[in-house]
Parts: C-alpha cells; sequence; structure tokens
C-alpha cells in the first residue's frame, strides 16, 4: 500500500465517523451532539495547523545542529573553487 492510498484510506475512515456523528447514528447526549459534533472539523483544522506550526519552529530552533552537514557542505564548495579556478573562473 503507497503513502498516498494510506493517507486517502485513513481520510476517508475520518471522514465516515464524523458523518456518522453528525447524522446521530451514534447515541450521543444532546448537548454534545448539538455543541460538540458541529465544530470538529475546526477544531481539527486548527490542531493540525498548530501541530504544523510547531514542527516548523521546532525545525528552525535547531537548524544549526547539524556539524557533519556543515563540513561536508564547505568541503563541496572549497571543491568547487578549486575546479572553477582550474577552468579559468574567478571565484572570490
Amino acid at each position: 500500500m503507497t503513502r498516498a492510498q494510506q493517507t486517502l484510506s485513513i481520510g476517508l475512515l475520518v471522514a465516515s465517523l464524523y458523518t456518522v456523528c453528525f447524522l446521530g447514528l451514534l447515541p450521543f447526549p444532546a448537548k454534545i451532539q448539538e455543541e460538540v459534533v458541529p465544530y470538529l472539523p475546526f477544531w481539527a483544522l486548527i490542531s493540525f495547523g498548530a501541530f504544523l506550526l510547531f514542527k516548523l519552529g521546532w525545525g528552525v530552533l535547531t537548524f544549526n545542529d547539524c556539524p557533519e552537514a556543515h563540513e561536508e557542505l564547505t568541503q563541496q564548495i572549497e571543491q568547487a573553487r578549486k575546479e572553477l579556478k582550474m577552468k579559468g573562473v574567478s571565484v572570490d
């Protein structure tokens, strides 16, 4: 099963469960049915957005924690400069 199929399957499952809850096919108390269930998609969307913002912030916060990648990139830049100088290109 590919990642897209898995995501689509989970999305369809969640949508069908929400439809069952929204239509009242599951017996919930009236207060929950009227005050909670209609707002579940908005709550899920806001929670997902907050999660993505957290992941983005965490990625920015820990961006410089890759010393091996920095060293490798520096070596590649020096190698590229040497190759360009051998071909007669001025690199500053």
